[in-house]
């Protein structure tokens, strides 16, 4: 703590700037709020879709249709109370509100929201307003519901590093009213000196000066998390390094039970496989927390959630369905999947094929790659695509 002197003349300097550093606030807020270049409403048909849905092979009497077509590069999404699906996007650069306005089970408006942002990957929903990260900063629009019209959006947050290698966010919030934003490492295998790389960290997002809290480290590019609805732990994805070859290491599921926690990055893999450039610089394996479960090599797993709906059969209550994007550089493509998984306590088991058919394995070509999972009000699945820009809903009709 400061001596009573600093803090006496550090508080009468703050008085005598009272009026001036109140207007100066109140200035950069009003300069803070930014609108589109078009916040433009369209109508879309799943008519228009360009994707192979007879390839998607599902368990048995599970449906998957396209819910909503024209989504480009549609990646985390959140819905609010009413069921508007929010979707962020990475290269393009837009942040759209996706309607099903006549309850048919697809969606048929499209509000562009906004525009040439960088990489507003993660979006958020909470009391009303809508949270949008981009690289750098986590941006706010206020009562969104009744301003799609005319949306506009201040600067919550501008203070996360710059660099882009792993820099789009996936963002959530937590039991405890935080919003967790993870902050990737800045390049394939590398030490940083700055600890807020390779790490998730949260922010209070009530504060006027919110600062991030970080609560887990040694984690590599998480692009997708959710808390267990029977202890509230946090459980999430984890992406593992390349150029170890094609099967080393394993992507990772990963649990939070304390907030400090080290995940290995960039020293150890999988729990257990030491990274070539460090040595044993990083100490021994069990300095660390293991993986709960190994998701297989370059295999790409972002956006997770715990199933809590009745559509599905009750088996599924409480899994995890995880999308498994796909690898990008391993010599026979691995993912394009979604799987599940069961959850008891800390450990994971029991991942199986939940949605397959986005690769052609013997061609090795793929036609889509899903991201992220969100549940609707009535139980049922959506799964974005960042490459075939849909949104597909999975029902299930069984008794």
């Amino acid at each position: 703590m400061k001596n009573l002197s600093k803090i006496s003349v550090v508080l009468g300097i703050g008085i005598c700037l009272f009026a001036f550093g109140c207007e100066q606030n109140q200035k950069a807020e009003a300069q803070n709020l930014k609108t589109p270049n078009s916040a433009n409403k369209r109508n879309i048909s799943t008519a228009k879709a360009d994707v192979k849905l007879d390839k998607i092979k599902l368990p048995a009497n599970f449906k998957i249709d396209v819910w909503a077509a024209d989504i480009p590069n549609a990646r985390e999404m959140t819905v609010s109370e009413d069921g508007i699906v929010f979707v962020g996007s990475r290269q393009k650069g837009d942040v759209y509100a996706v309607i099903d306005e006549d309850g048919d089970g697809k969606a048929d408006t499209k509000f562009t929201l906004a525009e040439d942002l960088q990489m507003p990957n993660g979006v958020a929903y909470k009391d009303g307003d809508l949270y949008v990260a981009e690289v750098s900063r986590i941006i706010r629009f206020k009562d969104i519901k009744n301003n799609l019209n005319n949306p506009s959006y201040e600067v919550l947050y501008d203070g996360y590093p710059t660099e882009t290698h792993h820099g789009w966010k996936f963002i959530a919030f937590g039991p405890d009213g935080k919003l967790y934003v993870p902050v990737g490492a800045p390049c394939n295998i590398c030490e940083s000196e700055d600890e807020i790389f390779a790490s998730i960290t949260r922010l209070d997002v009530s504060s006027p000066n919110p600062t991030p809290e970080i609560v887990a480290h040694g984690v590599r590019n998480s692009v997708g998390f959710d808390w267990d609805p029977k202890t509230g732990d946090m459980w999430f994805t984890d992406n593992g390094r390349d150029m170890m070859g094609d099967d080393i290491p394993n992507c990772e599921l990963n649990h939070i039970s304390e907030a400090g926690q080290h995940f290995g990055y960039p020293y150890w893999h999988e729990g257990t496989v030491k990274d070539p450039e460090f040595g044993d610089k990083g100490g021994p394996a069990s300095d660390y927390v293991a993986p709960a479960a190994k998701m297989g090599a370059h295999v790409a797993p972002l956006g997770m959630r715990f199933y809590e709906g009745d559509m599905f059969p009750t088996e599924y209550k409480s899994k995890i369905i995880i999308a498994k994007h796909g690898s990008w550089n391993r010599s026979k493509k691995s993912g394009y999947v979604l799987t599940s998984i069961n959850v008891d306590g800390s450990t994971a088991s029991g991942e199986e094929d939940f949605a397959t058919g986005w690769l052609d394995e013997e061609a090795q070509e793929a036609w889509g790659r899903p991201v992220d999972v969100q549940e609707l009000k009535d139980g049922s699945l959506l799964i974005s695509d960042d490459m075939a820009g849909v949104i597909y809903r999975v029902t299930y009709s069984g008794k």
